[in-house]
C-alpha cells in the first residue's frame, strides 16, 4: 500500500472494499436483487438463472462491494462454503412465496451459519423475504419466525421484506448492511 493509498484511507477518501456473499435456494430472486443494486447504467436488462456463480462490483457511498452471486440449485449449493473465509457479509434471500421450500431454506442457512468459518465470525446477515407482490407471499414476520431468526445472537440480522423486481426494500436493506459494515474491521 502506496504512502497516498494510507492517506486517502486515514482522510476517509477511499471507500472500504467488502466481500459479500448472496445466497438462497433457486429462484428466489438473489440475481435480480444485485440487477437491482447496481447502478442504473450497469444493469442487465434480462436476467436468466445463475449457474455456479456470478461476481458482480458496485459502489455505494461509503463502501466498494463485490458480490458472489451464487447459484442456489441443489447441486451447486456445496460450492457456497469456499467463499466463507473471505467474507465479510451475507445476503440470504428467500423467496417468501414459496412455502413448501421454507424448510430446504432454513436447512441451508442453519447449514450455512454453523459452518466454521462463519460461526465464529460476527459478520452480518441482511436477510430479503423476496417477492411480497405474490398473491400468497408470506409477510418478512412469517418469514423470520419460519426461519428461527430470533435464535441468532451471535451476529447482527435484519429481515427486509422486498420485491426484485421492482426494487422496492432493497435502498433499506442495504442501508442496513451499509451501516454494520462501516463499523466493522475486515
Amino acid at each position: 500500500m502506496g504512502l497516498l493509498d494510507k492517506l486517502s484511507g486515514w482522510l476517509g477518501l477511499r471507500k472500504k472494499e467488502v466481500n459479500v456473499l448472496c445466497l438462497g435456494l433457486d429462484n428466489s430472486g438473489k440475481t435480480t436483487i444485485i440487477n437491482q443494486l447496481k447502478p442504473s447504467n450497469k444493469q442487465a436488462p434480462d436476467i436468466v438463472p445463475t449457474i455456479g456463480f456470478n461476481i458482480e462490483k458496485f459502489k455505494s457511498s461509503s463502501l466498494s462491494f463485490t458480490v458472489f452471486d451464487m447459484s442456489g440449485q441443489s447441486r451447486y449449493r456445496n460450492l457456497w462454503e469456499h467463499y466463507y473465509k473471505e467474507s465479510h457479509a451475507i445476503i440470504f434471500v428467500i423467496d417468501s412465496g414459496d412455502k413448501l421450500r421454507m424448510v430446504v431454506a432454513k436447512e441451508e442457512l442453519d447449514t450455512l451459519l454453523n459452518h466454521e468459518d462463519i460461526r465464529s465470525k460476527k459478520i452480518p446477515v441482511l436477510f430479503f423475504a423476496n417477492k411480497t407482490d405474490l398473491r400468497d407471499a408470506m409477510s418478512s414476520v412469517k418469514v423470520s419466525q419460519m426461519l428461527s431468526l430470533e435464535n441468532i445472537k451471535d451476529k447482527p440480522w435484519n429481515i427486509c421484506a422486498s420485491n426484485a423486481i421492482k426494487g422496492e426494500g432493497l435502498q433499506e436493506g442495504l442501508d442496513w448492511l451499509q451501516d454494520h459494515m462501516k463499523t466493522m474491521s475486515t
